[in-house]
């Protein structure tokens, strides 16, 4: 797969802040609204913790999908998940076998899921080729990552698989929050830490998915992140040990929840679900607007950085190629170094004499020594280079020493 590189800096947190507040709240309607502005499907990478419903919430997103006019394209990259509760598009088990590859490589399961998802991003370049030639017929591309989060945030593959998306599509990362055990405080911290560490490694637009709603309502996580007393307020109920350092936290990230939108869904009921696509349309148009450049103007560096390093090779292999007649080892090893010759072709030139073909040893008997250096030098350095040189026609008569001997 090509190389694909991403940079740039977030956008203000001023201007999210009306798709956050449009985010947060719970929309109603007949099914998801208009993709990104461009035509193009909006790629929505859902990742959680086990056990916050991600694979349930999948299920209602694809189903919800299912009705509409232009259905989703789904692809699951957990190769270790037993049962597939809704149908996907390019399943990593229909390229990766998980069970083989934890019993040829000798991994445990968490290990033979990394490697079963380095195994396939190998292939992504395939994966990607058939997202491409969908796309006109779709509006949504759901992306299922493996439970164990970490596997695919933290790795290599992950990585690859993030940036070959957003450089083809708008792109957003969906964290699914469970929200009945985000009721305590501290735990409440650890998953905004966790979501504040994908955003900034991803570089990429990411919604809050408050899930089980239908259990637990998110309005108090709202209200946490929209005013910092009131969080403050409801840490000091806490007795826990990491009371102080989520109290420190909450000053360090209050920035980070003005630039993400937050929506509260149950994949159960099937509750907030139209405002969870319209928040991931916000997220494609944020994409387009403020990730776009900076990955356009990123590429073109590469494809510079590219060219100027053929350009390089190619001047390297023309100044090597183009010798002085009689085959002067060292004046065709130094040709290309900018005008300047190579240190080897001077001592290359000075051991075997410039200028005469062939290796003849012969050549560093008639040149004159005291000719190499100053005038001025003093004598012992003078007797210290006669010695080596001597050392040298020494080496050179021993059978067992390689010709080459002398030039090291």
């Amino acid at each position: 797969m090509g190389s694909v590189e991403e940079g740039g800096s977030r956008h203000h947190p001023a201007e999210a802040g009306s798709a956050t507040e449009a985010g947060s709240a719970t929309a109603t309607g007949s099914g998801p609204a208009t993709g990104a502005a461009s035509g193009k499907p909006v790629v929505i990478v859902v990742v959680g913790m086990a056990g916050s419903g991600k694979t349930t919430l999948m299920q209602r997103l694809a189903s919800q999908l299912g009705t509409a006019s232009k259905p989703g394209y789904v692809i699951n990259l957990d190769p270790a998940v037993t049962h597939m509760p809704y149908n996907c598009n390019i399943d990593i088990r229909d390229t990766v076998n998980f069970k083989r590859v934890m019993k040829e490589y000798n991994l445990g399961p968490n290990g033979g899921i990394m490697t079963s998802l380095n195994l396939f991003a190998t292939r992504f370049d395939q994966v990607l080729a058939v997202c491409v030639k969908r796309s006109p017929g779709v509006k949504y591309i759901l992306v299922d990552t493996p439970g164990q989060i970490e596997i695919f945030t933290w790795s290599a593959s992950g990585d690859i698989i993030t940036k070959a998306l957003a450089s083809e599509f708008p792109t957003t990362f969906c964290y699914v929050v469970d929200t009945p055990r985000t009721t305590s405080p501290v735990t409440f911290m650890s998953n905004m830490l966790y979501a504040c560490s994908i955003l900034y490694k991803t570089k990429l637009p990411l919604i809050l998915a408050f899930n089980k709603i239908d259990v637990c309502r998110h309005e108090f996580a709202v209200q946490w992140m929209e005013d910092f007393e009131e969080f403050q307020d409801a840490i000091e109920e806490d007795s826990s040990y990491a009371v102080g350092l989520a109290r420190s936290l909450s000053l360090a990230i209050d920035e980070f929840y003005r630039v993400i939108t937050s929506v509260g869904v149950s994949a159960y009921t099937g509750e907030g679900i139209d405002a969870f696509f319209a928040a991931a349309d916000a997220a494609g148009t944020e994409w387009e607007k403020f990730y776009l450049p900076d990955i356009e103007a990123n590429r073109l560096a590469h494809i510079r950085r590219q060219e100027e390093r053929k350009a390089e090779e190619a001047q390297l292999r023309t100044g090597i190629s183009v010798g002085t007649s009689g085959g002067d080892e060292g004046a065709a090893l130094g040709k290309s170094f900018g005008g300047r010759t190579h240190p080897r072709a001077e001592r290359t030139k000075m051991e075997y004499g410039g200028g005469q073909s062939g290796r003849d040893s012969e050549h560093v008997d008639d040149l004159d020594i005291d000719a190499h250096y100053p005038s001025d030098e003093d004598e012992d350095v003078r007797e210290r280079h006669r010695s080596m040189d001597l050392v040298r026609e020494e080496i050179s008569k021993l059978a067992v020493v390689p010709e080459d001997a002398n030039e090291e």
